[in-house]
C-alpha cells in the first residue's frame, strides 16, 4: 500500500486532509506537534482523529523560543470579532513565523525515512487568515525543494506535496468531509486555549461559516 505522510493538526481542515488521504488509498502516517502553541487540546484531538482512522500517530515536541506569535505567548490577545474582509488584510498576530516550512520540512524527512511518496498538508487559501505558508504558491516552491533535498527526490523519485483543500471554501471542505464520514465533533478550531470554543477568534468564527454556508 502507498505511503502518506499526513500533518494532523486536530483542526478541521487537517481533519479532512486524513480521510482524504485514506479515501484515495494510502497508508496515513500522522504527525503532529507540540509547538508551544496555547490551544493544545488541538493535540488530544488529532490523537484521537488518528486512532479512528486506524493511522499510526508521531508527536513532535519544538520549542521555537523566539516567539513571535500570539499562538505561543498567551500574555498576547489573539485577533476577535474580525470579518473576512478584515481577514483578508495584513497577517495577522496567530502567525506563527514558518511554521509550515519548519512542520513540511518535519514531514517530508519522516517521508523519506519511511518510503512514503507523499505528504499531505490541509492547507487552504479561500477562508483563512492569510498566513503566506498556505498559499498555493509556497506549495509549489516547498514541492522543489522537496524534490532537490530528499533521497527518494535524488534517485529520480519524487515525494509529493498534496494540498486538496487549498482552493477550497470551508464550506466544500465539510461537505467533502461529510461524504467521508469524519468526526467533525472530535476537531479543535479555536485558538484561545480554553476549555470550550471562544466563538470568536478567526479559527472559530471560519469554522462557523463554514457549518453555516455548508
Amino acid at each position: 500500500m502507498r505511503k502518506a505522510v499526513v500533518l494532523l493538526s486536530g483542526g478541521l481542515d487537517s481533519a479532512t486532509a486524513l480521510f482524504w488521504a485514506k479515501s484515495k488509498g494510502y497508508q496515513a502516517h500522522c504527525l503532529l506537534f507540540d509547538y508551544g502553541q496555547r490551544h493544545k487540546k488541538e493535540i488530544l484531538m488529532a490523537r484521537r482523529l488518528a486512532k479512528i482512522a486506524r493511522s499510526p500517530a508521531q508527536l513532535v515536541r519544538i520549542r521555537l523560543p523566539w516567539g513571535g506569535s500570539s499562538l505561543l505567548n498567551k500574555g498576547t490577545q489573539l485577533p476577535r470579532k474580525r470579518n473576512l474582509k478584515q481577514m483578508a488584510v495584513g497577517i495577522p498576530s496567530t502567525y506563527v513565523p514558518a511554521r509550515n516550512t519548519i512542520f513540511l520540512s518535519f514531514a517530508l524527512s519522516y517521508a523519506d525515512a519511511i518510503g512514503a511518496e507523499a505528504v499531505i498538508i490541509g492547507a487552504n487559501a479561500v477562508d483563512y487568515s492569510g498566513y503566506p505558508d498556505c498559499r498555493p504558491q509556497y506549495l509549489r516552491a516547498m514541492q522543489k525543494a522537496a524534490t532537490l533535498g530528499t533521497k527518494r527526490g535524488a534517485q529520480g523519485g519524487q515525494i509529493k506535496i498534496l494540498s486538496p483543500l487549498v482552493h477550497l471554501t470551508k464550506a466544500r471542505i465539510i461537505r467533502l468531509g461529510w461524504r467521508l464520514h469524519v468526526p467533525y465533533e472530535l476537531t479543535w478550531s479555536c485558538y484561545a486555549g480554553g476549555p470550550v470554543p471562544c466563538g470568536q477568534c478567526d479559527s472559530c468564527l471560519l469554522r462557523q461559516k463554514g457549518f453555516e454556508e455548508a
